[in-house]
């Protein structure tokens, strides 16, 4: 099996590539070279993918069982489209990681793949779609609805768009599970968001490379949700943190309505946390029923804290900065609660 993997440094896609190369794959890379070290064993290309020049050099090196594209989630349609046009005569088939945010009505309804997608046309620019009043739908939901449509209008169905939510484990570079463990790690009362019993369903990156490459080597097509299938109420979550980093505290949970009154930002202050209904009710049975495995949460919590103690370093990434709340405004909210 030969697979090209767009991207193959950092996170999910070097993941990918160290699992395809344990299957004993020929796995070649195609990346700037600018995020990470390239893992042993690939062949890599260097190239920008926005660069028609350096796309065509890469389809020269083909061809290839399957492409999987690990590195569109900042780019334009357009772009994504320029790719799978250079690529589409060097590659059997396309698996393309996509996001549950390109559902019309995520994260505000229960979602299966047959719920609608945003439209966005294949050859969009950066400005393409817009952002509601509530935050959703977004520009970004817009632009990976049309990445998909480029992808789509090349392979056919020769293509399949892998559908997660929130993915976490080790190397991650977010900062959500991480903002998490260091918080609980300080110990004393941790500000959490009521109800505790809330079930939450990130997945972990080993198992959606699993399923990745299993897909890359299989012979259906469409739209997969990967999320995991049981999930983990918050109150197993934050115990989880406490335990593995044995941190000498506990939750003090704030209803949503308080955490509302002190403006403390859904999805980012309290990473995890957001109220609408949809957010965690996205549906992974096909996926299941295809061979989407995932483990306990809990080990994807301690494999991660065990690679922090590890003196884990991810990639700089901006986002990461944008997780967790001030600890001044936290101890304000606990002292409200008090």
């Amino acid at each position: 099996m030969r697979i090209l993997v767009m991207g193959g440094t950092w996170f999910l896609g070097k993941q990918i590539v160290q699992q395809s190369l344990a299957r004993g794959w020929d796995v070649t890379t195609f990346n700037r070279g600018r995020s990470g070290a390239d893992v042993p064993g690939v062949r890599t290309v260097r190239g920008d993918r926005t660069v028609s020049a350096d796309l065509s050099r890469l389809a020269a090196s083909g061809p290839w069982d399957a492409v999987v594209d690990t590195s569109s989630s900042e780019m334009a349609p357009r772009d994504v489209l320029l790719a799978v046009r250079a690529l589409q005569k060097s590659a059997g088939r396309w698996v393309h990681v996509s996001t549950v945010s390109v559902y019309e009505g995520w994260p505000h309804q229960p979602i299966t793949e047959a719920s609608p997608v945003l439209d966005c046309p294949p050859d969009a620019d950066e400005t393409f779609g817009h952002t509601g009043p509530g935050g959703s739908p977004t520009v970004y939901g817009f632009q990976k609805a049309g990445a998909e449509r480029a992808v789509e209008q090349g392979f056919g169905d020769r293509c399949v768009f892998l559908r997660p939510g929130v993915i976490l484990g080790p190397e991650e570079y977010v900062g959500r599970l991480p903002w998490w463990l260091a918080r609980t790690a300080n110990g004393g009362r941790v500000l959490a968001p009521a109800p505790a019993d809330r079930h939450i369903q990130p997945v972990d990156v080993r198992d959606v490379a699993a399923f990745a490459v299993d897909q890359a080597a299989a012979t259906t097509s469409g739209a997969y949700n990967v999320t995991h299938p049981e999930g983990i109420t918050f109150q197993d979550f934050l115990d989880a943190c406490f335990t593995v980093t044995r941190g000498a505290g506990r939750p003090v949970w704030a209803a949503p309505e308080v955490l509302a009154e002190h403006e403390v930002n859904q999805w980012t202050e309290l990473p995890l946390w957001r109220t609408h209904k949809g957010v965690w009710a996205v549906d992974p049975t096909r996926a299941v029923e295809h061979g989407l495995r995932c483990r306990p949460l809990l080990e994807t919590i301690a494999d991660t804290w065990a690679w922090l103690q590890a003196d884990g370093r991810p990639v700089d990434h901006p986002r990461w900065a944008e997780h967790g709340v001030d600890p001044d405004k936290e101890a304000k909210i606990l002292a409200a609660l008090a």
